[in-house]
């Protein structure tokens, strides 16, 4: 007779204690079988009893809490119980699970298979695998539907102790047999869940962070975003280690990097680098900015006030994107100032930029590197005022060199240039009362949709700057521009923004008989500006423009 798996015992006589850990094969309440895997147990039982209907469990230890198990563990089942080998979820998910939060990586590890795994759960899931590494046994499936990406990987060692043991940190190295349930069945060697309790980040081994020194990124990235405290030991480790970070793979640091300042507080990451001495390793060019001084209204040094920056851009995606309660009386006055705003901004930012980015991580770069260009540009007038005469323009080149270095695309690199270019230009506009529609139009032309950025970079700025609450009337010109920049960026695009075309190069070449050339797009921007700016309206006036300032 077929088989059984069952996932819960239903039981009265039998005593299942002493194959805690392991599948029993059970014939009525009589164990039969017993092995480390549901087949082998299966095989053992059906040696035992050929005619029985066999009810194949996993026995896990009594009185277990149970974990809140993604659903998808669940839905795998079928695919690990017919397996003749243990697999186990390791690491962050479990980590997370204790914490009661949601994670989006699962990662698998077994004795071997580990990439004919990986095809087996995809074909069964509908989905594509991908060959990880092929020496290493690891394949990976990405559910692009759910965001959730599932690794599986064959045991580091020989065993999974090993493997747990030669993991990064203490509060990773947790493993779970796939069909346990409780908390009790968790496999911890190295005290993880002590450390979870404790809320400490500790290193599995003295050469932990030597075998990989992005780990050194990774520590801070977790203790960050977990609010947990580094150890001594590993704070320690960590500065040591730093300068290995240069024979790393630059888009494995990268990548840990950007993450970091993805977090709610990214300015926590910053003095975070700095403190425990990576930001020379993996940021000099923001490490130059330390202790370089600056006059009133500043109160800070550029490196701290970089920090006042992203911590008060946090703030401001908070309150003006986000909706939260400012606490800030000027922000209060943003947020009602903007609030029409919101889900046209939420869009901008939320587009995908080449490289895995998105725009939000865009306008945290540019307000990380928008004072760069400071390191290398101050000056000291004779009367003791300091000043960074083209720190804009400076910077948006040195941050250029710096996003390449990191390998970031293309594109993000150019809308990271954009903001640091463009940083002061708000400032500039608010020392006039109404913008004109030029100068509106001139503001968008240099800078596209990374204007919005800008606007949003120039407040935070201000506050970082005025951190006291002084500068309130330059606070209201600034808003007062910021809004008026933000609302013809929305609601008067095809007028200041982005005029249609009242003609185009063939009306210049056909009309005027101008020569194929520069001289077109020279004539057609001025005729762009001067209609953003309601000087022409209609096509002859455009013509005639054109006449006027045709130079060929």
């Amino acid at each position: 007779m077929p088989s059984q798996i069952n996932k819960e015992p239903n039981l009265t006589n039998a005593d299942l204690s002493p194959f805690v850990g392991r599948w029993v094969a059970l014939s009525g309440d009589q164990v039969v079988g017993v092995g480390e895997t549901a087949p082998a147990a299966e095989r053992l039982g059906r040696r035992n009893r050929i005619r029985d209907q066999l009810s194949i469990y996993y026995v896990e230890p009594a009185g277990g809490v149970p974990l809140p198990l993604p659903p998808l563990l669940d839905k795998l089942q079928p695919i690990f119980a017919r397996l003749d080998q243990p697999v186990y979820l390791v690491g962050g998910a479990i980590r997370d699970m204790l914490l009661g939060r949601s994670s989006k990586d699962l990662d698998f590890v077994l004795p071997s298979g580990a990439v004919q795994l990986a095809f087996k759960v995809a074909d069964f899931l509908g989905q594509p695998a991908y060959v990880l590494d092929r020496q290493r046994d690891a394949g990976r499936i990405v559910l692009q539907r759910e965001d959730t990406t599932l690794d599986f990987t064959r045991f580091r060692g020989d065993d999974l102790e090993a493997d747990l043991r030669d993991r990064d940190f203490c509060l990773n190295t947790l493993a779970l047999p796939v069909a346990a349930k409780s908390r009790a069945s968790i496999v911890d060697p190295c005290r993880g869940l002590e450390d979870i309790e404790k809320r400490r980040i500790r290193l599995t081994h003295s050469s932990a962070l030597k075998d990989d020194p992005v780990r050194t990124l990774r520590a801070i990235r977790l203790a960050l975003e977990l609010d947990f405290n580094l150890t001594a030991e590993t704070a320690a480790a960590i500065k040591e280690a730093a300068p290995l970070l240069e024979n790393v793979s630059m888009e494995r640091a990268r990548d840990e990097l950007l993450k970091m300042f993805q977090l709610p507080e990214p300015g926590r990451s910053l003095s975070s680098l700095a403190e425990l001495e990576l930001l020379p390793i993996i940021l000099p060019e923001i490490n130059a900015l330390a202790g370089v001084q600056q006059s009133a209204p500043h109160h800070e040094p550029v490196l701290d006030h970089v920090q006042s920056t992203l911590r008060w851009l946090a703030t401001v995606e908070r309150v003006i994107l986000y909706g939260q309660p400012a606490a800030d009386p000027r922000l209060e006055v943003a947020q009602a100032h903007l609030t029409n705003f919101v889900p046209s901004l939420n869009q901008h930012f939320e587009r995908r930029v080449d490289g895995g980015l998105d725009g939000y991580l865009i306008l945290r770069l540019g307000a990380l590197f928008h004072d760069v260009g400071k390191a290398s540009t101050q000056e000291v007038d004779p009367d003791g005022h300091i000043r960074f005469y083209g720190h804009d323009k400076i910077g948006a080149t040195t941050v250029g060199r710096a996003l390449s270095w990191l390998k970031l695309s293309k594109e993000a690199i150019y809308g990271v240039k954009s903001i640091v270019a463009g940083h002061m230009r708000p400032l500039f506009l608010s020392q006039n009362p109404s913008l004109s529609r030029r100068a509106i139009y001139r503001f968008y032309r240099d800078h596209g949709a990374y204007g919005l950025d800008i606007c949003l970079l120039s407040l935070a700025d201000h506050l970082a700057i005025y951190d006291r609450m002084d500068g309130n009337l330059e606070w209201d010109r600034l808003l007062n521009v910021v809004d008026q920049l933000i609302g013809h960026y929305f609601l008067h695009h095809e007028d200041s923004v982005r005029p249609n075309p009242l003609i185009d190069g063939q009306d210049l070449i056909d009309i005027l008989q101008v020569e194929p050339g520069p001289e077109i797009g020279r004539l057609l921007r001025l005729i762009e500006e001067a209609q953003a700016a309601g000087e022409i309206t209609t096509r002859d006036q455009a013509l005639a423009l054109a006449r006027q300032f045709n130079k060929s």
